[in-house]
């Protein structure tokens, strides 16, 4: 099956997997209004990663907005609490960096009211290391560092487990913690903040990275990940997510529908080479 059928086959197969379990991902300065007005006319104001988002989304703004009638404006952040803090109070109209179990554990501990619109592509989760060459050299004594935040630090131990270098008890979930370990077969963990899991490199024996900042860190994960997460039925897409309500802005509508698009999924697969993956592709 030729690539372009491949995505038209599998896009309502991604859209139907979006409502069932679709890293999440931001500069740290405080971001201007944008009065978040939903007038057709105005711009779009989106808060986003810098690597891949707000390169995915500057592909839209310079080859796809003009001719759908929409005004793009982007808004870089390093982090991942004030995108969603932005879009909640209106000082954004959308964000693009995050996946939904990461959603959803805002939206229980913060209060907000943030839904997603479309699933845009996502990021393989990986394992990396300064000085080894494969998995299976990580043994009892060393040391792995790996996310502090809930969900993907039970993504990274679910990899772990895939991969053999840890048992998981029975039952452990998505929201696994250092305490679900039944077997840690030797290793110590660290757990860091996201951003930092790269710089961490020449401290720990291995990290387990998210693919936007392995990628900002210049790693390739399609090339130097010791293990990568399978695409297929991942439910770690990123999204494009507005205030409830805002899923009806046709600027948002516009938006999804660009993101969506054969040329977007082109872009991705030419521009990361299997190091982000398209919605379409991950289904």
């Amino acid at each position: 099956m030729t690539r372009s059928a491949r995505t038209r086959a599998t896009a309502a197969a991604a859209t139907a997997a979006l409502a069932l379990s679709l890293a999440a991902c931001g500069t740290d300065s405080d971001p201007a209004a944008s009065g978040g007005s939903g007038d057709a006319d105005a711009p779009l104001t989106v808060a986003a990663s810098p690597t891949p988002h707000a390169d995915i989304l500057g592909f839209v703004k310079e080859n796809l907005a003009e001719k759908a009638g929409l005004k793009l404006e982007i808004r870089e952040f390093t982090d991942y609490v004030l995108p969603n803090t932005a879009t909640e109070n209106g000082e954004v109209d959308a964000n693009y960096f995050q996946h939904k179990p990461y959603l959803d554990d805002v939206n229980a501990k913060q209060g907000t009211h943030l839904v997603p619109v479309t699933g845009v592509h996502l990021e393989p989760l990986g394992l990396y290391s300064s000085t080894l060459k494969k998995a299976s050299e990580l043994g009892a004594g060393d040391t792995v560092a790996v996310p502090n935040d809930t969900t993907n630090e039970g993504r990274a131990l679910k990899l772990l487990d895939d991969h053999g270098l840890i048992e998981l008890k029975d039952g452990a979930g998505q929201d696994a913690t250092l305490s679900d370990i039944a077997d840690a077969k030797g290793l110590e963990f660290k757990e860091l903040e996201a951003a930092a899991l790269p710089r961490s490199l020449d401290d720990v024996d291995a990290a387990v990275v998210n693919g936007n900042y392995a990628i900002e860190a210049g790693l390739e994960p399609a090339e130097d990940a010791l293990a990568l997460e399978e695409a297929e039925g991942n439910p770690y897409v990123n999204l494009l997510v507005v205030k409830e309500g805002g899923e009806d802005d046709p600027r948002v509508r516009k938006l999804a529908d660009l993101l969506a698009s054969e040329e977007v999924a082109d872009f991705i697969e030419r521009e990361y080479r299997g190091s982000v993956v398209a919605a379409a592709d991950a289904s």
